[in-house]
């Protein structure tokens, strides 16, 4: 991919086709570590304001977004040169939450969100998705796990969101089944800025240790909210909880992971059959 001059975020009065209305964009520089970027649109969560690139050496980009509606801000982060990385921080009354995904990463896990099973489970989507996972939250688990949970989701949504930036090259979508002894999962999804969650698992028991079943269908649906993802996930078989979920997580990674890589044959273009891909 060729490399453009070093450019700069400029504000564009186009009325944007994504998800979430009433999102600020902040102009604090943001000093980068390599002296070109590729020639790319960018899309942000804003209502009426597209971010594009305009060529100027002489100013840096800045990646400081703040989502006013879900509570998540994205943070300054460093870009290089082909790097997919999102960072949000999402505080409410109920949680304090801190996210780092890096897209192209090497598996890494690194959860602490006061709920050992979600823990696990976010090791499952960094371990077989090959995302590098970094996840840290505080909240009112004293009284249930229902914020924190469902906190956690939202600012892994936005983070992929801000990671994968405009999706130029990128597969799209992804399927995969995953087994895990009796239990049989099947997601397939679509990175294409429409969030929908079809979910449909029979999972037995209320409870995983002190984990509420019921928050595996909400955490999906929070992170299909922010992400702009189509995500269906449908249970083949099983009959113990512990493994229908994490069946289900092993195959959300493995299909997201497919739908993040790059597919060479498209050489930088957006997949699509219609003029705009978030449509």
């Amino acid at each position: 991919m060729e490399l453009a001059a070093l450019p700069r975020l400029t504000y564009s009065p186009i009325q944007s086709p994504l998800l979430k209305p009433g999102v600020g964009v902040s102009q604090r520089p943001l000093v980068p570590s390599l002296s070109s970027f590729p020639k790319r649109s960018i899309f942000s969560l804003n209502r009426g304001q597209l971010l594009r690139m305009s060529q100027d050496p002489q100013r840096p980009i800045s990646c400081a977004v703040s989502v006013e509606e879900n509570g998540s801000t994205i943070t300054d982060t460093p870009i290089t040169a082909g790097a997919r990385f999102g960072e949000v921080k999402r505080v409410t009354k109920e949680t304090n939450v801190s996210v780092k995904i890096n897209v192209d990463g090497t598996g890494v896990a690194e959860n602490s969100t006061g709920i050992p099973f979600l823990d696990h489970m976010l090791d499952q989507l960094a371990s077989h998705g090959l995302f590098d996972v970094h996840v840290k939250a505080t909240g009112d688990i004293h009284i249930d796990d229902h914020h924190t949970n469902e906190d956690v989701a939202l600012a892994i949504g936005t983070a992929f969101l801000q990671a994968l930036g405009d999706r130029k090259g990128i597969n799209r979508f992804g399927d995969f089944s995953a087994p895990l002894d009796e239990a049989l999962v099947h997601v397939s999804l679509d990175l294409s800025g429409r969030p929908h969650l079809s979910f449909d698992l029979q999972i037995p028991t209320q409870r995983v240790g002190t984990y509420d079943t019921q928050l595996v269908e909400h955490f999906f649906q929070s992170l299909v909210n922010t992400s702009g993802m189509t995500l269906h996930i449908r249970q083949l078989a099983g009959k113990n909880s512990h493994h229908i979920i994490e069946a289900t997580f092993k195959a959300f990674a493995r299909a997201l992971r497919q739908a993040t890589e790059y597919d060479p044959r498209r050489q930088g273009t957006v997949p699509r059959s219609v003029a705009i891909l978030f449509n």
